[in-house]
Formats: structure tokens, C-alpha cells, sequence
């Protein structure tokens, strides 16, 4: 392509977009390969390069679905031009309404710490090494900051590629559009930069960039994400990969990230996190401690029932078992969870984690469900919950329903599981898409939640009739006792996790608090009320694991026979799993003329 050519072509390309409101997305994308064709020489005058920027600073000016089609084409055309951009002297800048673009040429080998920095998009400024001059916040629509270790990763024929640091701002973000944002939106404008045409991640030193806030993110959660051309089947999107906030304010927020690539911040409206940094701290200490304490608790116990099978017979300890493995599990895989996620790169592990944390979080509700289900059949219904295959048919639905769940949400799109980041601490790695978190967190637990609150005053308003009814059979009972009842019950059925629905508003941080306190050692209280408290545990403990003075001899029971009483042995076992407490007489209170279910032989 000759010189007048090409001139001839960016003159007709300049008259075209001039005005690209009556254009479609097909004569956008026509102009988009007439401009390929201009950028396919080996370099890039700087009189043409000029040229370009306002011909990409007008095609900014169209609809993001006129340019959805184009977007990413648009993009590597920016990059394109900065990496053949003839450099004379130092560093070269252009600017154009909604993009300006810097070239600075660097030495890879001995790279130094530069910064860029906008204050309009006329006026971009370069500086270098750690002494630039600090501006006050907000004065700036953006700036960045590459650390002087930037190139220390590279190979040396790579340090020498890295001639060349490219800086980018978009004052327009039409051709970033990312349709998996759902209710978040962009809330600054948009500016990258690259080191010749090298992927650069992993940075021992992060790169730190500052943006000036469109909308005040106050009682909203602020994330720092970057544009990841891999999402959505290739159109792009934003990703938290690798960055993080490291302060927000009114008028700007400041983020740092291990690599190099378009960088933007996001207000998330719907999902909202704790934007003190101090709160947000204790409560993730409070929560890794409460883990920790849960997931050693909960060993013991189930370590208990599985070794003794005198306290594994009944369909309510076999559920307890089971409710104990699927919170285990939940647990570590929590607990492992931030660590992985300090591996941004390992984007098949960080999606395994969340799926599988995903998945025991809703077994952990199906196997509450499940008790809840259990004990009103044998309390409130007095049914018969010995049938046939009663724990199989309960095991495949309380492991498999979750499973059914998580293999549709990760087949619906393997983007709907990934890196996040709430608050001000950690990212990690949990359900990124607002869909599938509404529907298959926060939809699965309300209905799980509902049912159990329904059950849990079924049968306390049952067992309170009962007590009306036969108060002789309960005359050791005090209200301590019925107290500790309900309060083991509410955490068998997980009943705290309804601080979730509260933690709005003004008493927003007081449950929040009281959420992580109560979940975080839901194992903890399992072992307290289920094991600790349980006579019949702690008789077995000092039968087969206590020596001396403290040893118990050993019995055996005999079972009950009468036809007529078994279901209120069932209904008391169901309750006494639960609450741990209750007395042996609850179960002759539904079969009138029943005696002695039971003695003690030597």
C-alpha cells in the first residue's frame, strides 16, 4: 500500500466516522477491517498514528450494540498501533476525545519504576521512577504505577522484546461491555497498558493503578477487575483475577493487580460486602477461627457415632452422621479456599474449589432439610420412619439433589464458578454469576430454611401439647432444659443461617457478626448439644474410652416389644437426637397403657 494511498484511506476513514450515530453494526464492522488494513504495515508513522486514534476515538462515539459485534477487533487495533508506533524520541503521546494512547520505549533488562497519569483526556503525563509527584485525590481521571521488578520474570530473549511500555485510556467504554455484569456497572472510565506484546502475570510487585469514581461507592462493594477476552465465549468480560482494592474513597479508588491488561472497577449494587477494612477483617478471622474450631469438633463427633454402634441405630443418628460429613467437608474446603485462591492463574483449580464448595454448602442444607422432614414424621405425624431403605432413599436425595444442582449451574456456563472478591480482604473462590447464586444459593436455601422453620414450631407446639397433656411425665424437666431443647435444635436444623436475611440496613454489621459467630461454629454447638450434653455419649465414653474411677460398667438394653409403643420410641429418639435432653418418658406419652419400654440387664 502506497503513502497516498493510504492516505487517501484514513482521509475517507476520518469523513466516515465522523458521525457514526446512523451507522449499523455491519458498517462498523467494515470500517473496523478498513482500519486492520491500515495497521497491517510493519510500523506506524507518527503523523498516521495520530490519524488512527481519532478514527478509534470516533467509532468510541457509537451505541455499545452497534460496536458488540467489533469490540474486541477495536481493542487489539489499540494495542496494535501502540506496539508499531514510531517512537522518536523518549515517549510519544496522543490523544483524541475518548482515547489517548503513550508509547514509552523501556529497557527490559533493566527496567526502572514508571508511572502515567491522566488529569484529562488532553493532558496525559509520564513520569518516572518512584519520586513522581503525588496528586490530590480526584484530581485525576486515572494513573498507574509499574513496579521496577516489573520484567524480572521474563526470559532474557523476552527482556528483549520489552523494548516498549504502552499506556491506554478510554474515557468511552462502549466497546467493553460485558453481558454477565447483570446489576454491576462500571463506575470508572477504563485504562491499560502492556509491555511490548508480552503477557506479563505474576508480578512479585503489583501493579498499581488509581481511578476516579463516576458514582459514590459508599454502602456498596467496590471490586477491582480487568478485561478478560476469554469470558463469554470470547466476546470478553471482567474478571478480579489477580487484583484487589487497595483503598476507596468518595472521589477515587486505588487498586493493585499481578498483571498487565485493561483495568476498570466495578460497583456491585446487588452483592454487597463489608466495606470497613477493620470489620472486614475480624470477621474473616472470626470465621477461619470458628471453621477451624467446627471442623475438629465435628471430626470428634463423627468419629463418636461411627466407632460406637450403639449410638449410630437410629435413623436420627444416622442422620446426624451425615449432616456432620457434609459440614466437615464445607468446612475444609472453606478453610482451603482463600489459599487457593493466591493462585490466580490455576483458573481450573480456583472453579473446581468453588464448585465443590458450592456443592457441600447444599448438602449441608439438604441433610437439615432432611432432620427437619425426619423429625416431624416421627413427632408431628407419628409415622412409622423404619421403612424399608428409609436412610438409602434419604442419601440419595440429600447427596444427589445438591449434585443435580451444581452440574446444571457449571454446565449452563463454567464462568458462573471463578475468583471474586467482597469487602476489603481476600478474594476467593465462590459462585461469580448474580444469577446462579440468587437461584441456586439463595432461592435453595430460603426454600430449605422455610421448611424447617415450619417444622421446628410443629414440633415444639406437638411437644408442648404433649407436656400439657401427661405433665407427670415430665415434672424433672425444667426450663433450662426445654431451653437447651430448642436451642440444639435450632442448630441441627440451621436456623442461624436466617441472620443472613436480616444483615441489612443500619443492623447490617451486628448480624453479619452474629452470622459468622453462629455458622462459623455450627460444629462446634453440634458437638456441644449432640455429644457433650447427650448422656448416652457420654455414658459410652467413660464405658470404653475412661479407666479407674471414671469408667462405667458396661450393659446392654433390652429392646422394646410392645408393637404399640414403637412409634413413640422413634418419636422420642428423633427429638432426643435433636435436643439431647429430653427424658426417656417422652416416649410412653402416645401409647396409653404402655410400661416399662425397657430395663437395664446386667
Amino acid at each position: 500500500m502506497t503513502t497516498a494511498s493510504v492516505e487517501d484511506q484514513t482521509d475517507r476513514l476520518l469523513n466516515l466516522t465522523k458521525d457514526v450515530s446512523p451507522l449499523n453494526s455491519s458498517q462498523v464492522a467494515q470500517l473496523v477491517t478498513q482500519l486492520e488494513n491500515l495497521l497491517s504495515g510493519p510500523n506506524i508513522s507518527l503523523a498516521l498514528g495520530r490519524r488512527l486514534v481519532t478514527i478509534i476515538s470516533n467509532l468510541l462515539n457509537a451505541s455499545a450494540d452497534t460496536l458488540a459485534s467489533s469490540s474486541t477487533r477495536i481493542i487489539r487495533a489499540v494495542e496494535t498501533l501502540g506496539l508499531k508506533l514510531e517512537v522518536q524520541g523518549e515517549t510519544e503521546i496522543i490523544t483524541a476525545t475518548s482515547l489517548a494512547l503513550a508509547v514509552k520505549k523501556v529497557d527490559g533488562a533493566n527496567f526502572k519504576e514508571t508511572s502515567f497519569s491522566i488529569a484529562d483526556h488532553s493532558n496525559l503525563q509520564r513520569g518516572s521512577h518512584s519520586s513522581a509527584r503525588a496528586t490530590e485525590p480526584g484530581s485525576t481521571l486515572g494513573s498507574i504505577t509499574l513496579p521496577a521488578s516489573l520484567t524480572d520474570g521474563l526470559t532474557p530473549e523476552e527482556q528483549l522484546q520489552a523494548s516498549r511500555v504502552q499506556f491506554n485510556f478510554y474515557q468511552k467504554s462502549t466497546v467493553f461491555q460485558d453481558r454477565a455484569l447483570g446489576q454491576r456497572r462500571l463506575n470508572s472510565d477504563v485504562l491499560g497498558t502492556s509491555v511490548a506484546n508480552l503477557s506479563i502475570s505474576g508480578l512479585r510487585e503489583n501493579v498499581v493503578f488509581t481511578l476516579q469514581n463516576k458514582n459514590d461507592p459508599e454502602d456498596f462493594t467496590v471490586s477491582c477487575v480487568f478485561w478478560d477476552f476469554s469470558l463469554n465465549d470470547g466476546s470478553g468480560g471482567w474478571n478480579p483475577d489477580g487484583c484487589s482494592v487497595q483503598n476507596t474513597t468518595e472521589e477515587e479508588t486505588v487498586c493493585s493487580c499481578n498483571h498487565l491488561t485493561n483495568f476498570a472497577v466495578l460497583l456491585d449494587i446487588s452483592r454487597e460486602g463489608i466495606t470497613d477494612h477493620l470489620h472486614d477483617t475480624i470477621l474473616t478471622f472470626i470465621t477461619h477461627i470458628g471453621c477451624g474450631i467446627s471442623a475438629i469438633f465435628l471430626s470428634v463427633t463423627l468419629l463418636t457415632h461411627l466407632t460406637f454402634e450403639n449410638l449410630r441405630r437410629d435413623i436420627p443418628s444416622k442422620i446426624l452422621i451425615q449432616l456432620c460429613m457434609a459440614l466437615l467437608l464445607l468446612n475444609l474446603v472453606f478453610l482451603l479456599d482463600s489459599w487457593l485462591a493466591l493462585y490466580p492463574s490455576a483458573v481450573g483449580l480456583c472453579i473446581s474449589t468453588a464448585f465443590f464448595l458450592h456443592y457441600f454448602l447444599l448438602v449441608s442444607f439438604t441433610w437439615m432439610g432432611l432432620e427437619a422432614f425426619h423429625m416431624y414424621l416421627t413427632i408431628v405425624k407419628i409415622f412409622n420412619a423404619y421403612l424399608s431403605k428409609h436412610m438409602l432413599k434419604f442419601s440419595l436425595f440429600g447427596w444427589g439433589v445438591p449434585l443435580i444442582v451444581v452440574i446444571t449451574a457449571i454446565a449452563i456456563s463454567k464462568d458462573n464458578y471463578g475468583l471474586i472478591s467482597y469487602g476489603s480482604t481476600d478474594d476467593f473462590c465462590w459462585l461469580k454469576n448474580d444469577i446462579a447464586f440468587y437461584v441456586a444459593v439463595v432461592a435453595y436455601f430460603c426454600l430449605i430454611f422455610v421448611v424447617n422453620l415450619a417444622m421446628f414450631v410443629m414440633v415444639m407446639v406437638q411437644l408442648y401439647q404433649i407436656k400439657q397433656q401427661n405433665p407427670h411425665n415430665f415434672q424433672h424437666r425444667s426450663r433450662l432444659q426445654d431451653l437447651r431443647s430448642a436451642a440444639g435444635l435450632t442448630v441441627l436444623l440451621g436456623l442461624t443461617w436466617g441472620f443472613a436475611f436480616f444483615a441489612w440496613g443500619p443492623v447490617k454489621l451486628a448480624f453479619m457478626y452474629l452470622f459468622a459467630i453462629f455458622n462459623s461454629l455450627q460444629g462446634f454447638f453440634i458437638f456441644t448439644f449432640h455429644c457433650l450434653i447427650r448422656k448416652e455419649v457420654r455414658k459410652t465414653w467413660r464405658t470404653y474410652l475412661c479407666c479407674g474411677k471414671l469408667q462405667l460398667e458396661e450393659r446392654s438394653y433390652v429392646a422394646v416389644q410392645n408393637p404399640m409403643q414403637k412409634n413413640s420410641v422413634i418419636a422420642a429418639a428423633s427429638f432426643h437426637s435433636a435436643s439431647s435432653t429430653l427424658s426417656s418418658s417422652t416416649s410412653s406419652t402416645h401409647s396409653p397403657g404402655s410400661n416399662a419400654a425397657a430395663k437395664p440387664d446386667r
